[in-house]
């Protein structure tokens, strides 16, 4: 017997899409294939980049369906999370060419326009990372860069579910992205992104209780395995820890986005509807493991040559 998991009549909003290779976008299409109305926000330098190739059809092979038919969204909302209110924007970002053309992309500010829009939506989704430092080892990491991480990576969600609690449905959901990073050395992931998602981590915990209370909203956090979009290949390692990932996880092939898609579904339909405060863990397992079992410190001695 199939588990239905129809998520038609409601609405969702996606912050982090910016082309057809990231978790936001395989989380966005299956929520779109399970009858999901879908409102997309994109940072706002990239917009016209992400337009552009819409439009083009560069998607296209991306958008289809399991119906066949092409997945689509309501509006785009320009959005940058690392403000929360029109007071905190720099005058030298409100001048920039790239944000200048637009109103309104702090956080509170999308969340109002949204429920002028729409009114209530379901569903909220963080799919939101950004370390300007990420390639520094922690000790060589500044504070400025440390605290951009936090901002942009972590509180971000905290501002989300603050502004967008008040516009969500009775029973509405959240989930973020993180990282195994969290909890786990993983050299080369620097930058104070590792404090960020361990930071991301505590507070879906954290959440879950406050807006389960005040709103009736459910919270939870994907801890997602080695992708290599094009915002992962920014770190500069992804090629490896794609293949080390290959190699010693319990589940020995390549993590699709779909499957991080399939989980999100589950978490952010009513079959999940007394599952909050959880990460779950969608990487083949590699969360589970120890040791690496490719190194070479595991192969057996050779036998000295007899002489």
């Amino acid at each position: 017997m199939r588990l239905s998991m129809s998520l038609k009549g409601k609405k969702a909003f996606i912050a982090g899409i910016g082309d057809d290779q990231g978790y936001g976008w395989a989380i966005a299409k299956q929520l779109a294939d399970a009858g999901c109305e879908i409102l997309i926000g994109t940072w706002a330098p990239i917009i016209k980049i992400f337009t552009t190739s819409w439009d083009a059809g560069k998607f296209d092979t991306s958008r289809q369906l399991s119906d066949g038919s092409m997945m689509t969204y309501l509006k785009l909302y320009p959005i940058d999370a690392s403000f929360d209110t029109p007071d905190e924007v720099p005058e030298e970002i409100k001048e920039n060419k790239r944000y200048k053309q637009y109103d309104g992309y702090t956080v509170s500010e999308v969340a109002a326009q949204i429920e002028k829009d729409y009114g209530k939506i379901d569903i909220i989704v963080h799919s939101l990372a950004n370390g300007p430092e990420v390639k520094k080892p922690l000790l060589e990491t500044t504070r400025q860069g440390y605290l951009s991480a936090i901002s942009a990576s972590a509180y971000s969600f905290v501002s989300m579910v603050k502004y967008f609690g008040p516009i969500m449905s009775d029973g509405g959901s959240a989930i973020n992205l993180t990282y195994l990073a969290s909890e786990r050395a993983v050299p080369g992931y620097g930058g104070g992104m590792s404090s960020a998602k361990a930071a991301l981590e505590s507070d879906t915990r954290t959440l879950a209780w406050e807006a389960g209370r005040k709103w009736n909203i459910r919270i939870n956090s994907i801890s997602a395995g080695a992708l290599g979009s094009r915002a992962a290949r920014a770190i500069g390692f992804i090629g490896a820890m794609i293949e080390y990932a290959h190699h010693n996880a319990p589940l020995q092939k390549d993590l699709k986005s779909e499957e991080v898609g399939n989980a999100a579904l589950f978490l952010l339909s009513d079959k999940a509807s007394a599952i909050t405060g959880v990460t779950l863990y969608v990487d083949n397992g590699m969360h589970a493991m120890g040791v690496a079992v490719d190194s070479p410190s595991l192969k057996p001695a050779e036998e000295p040559a007899l002489t």
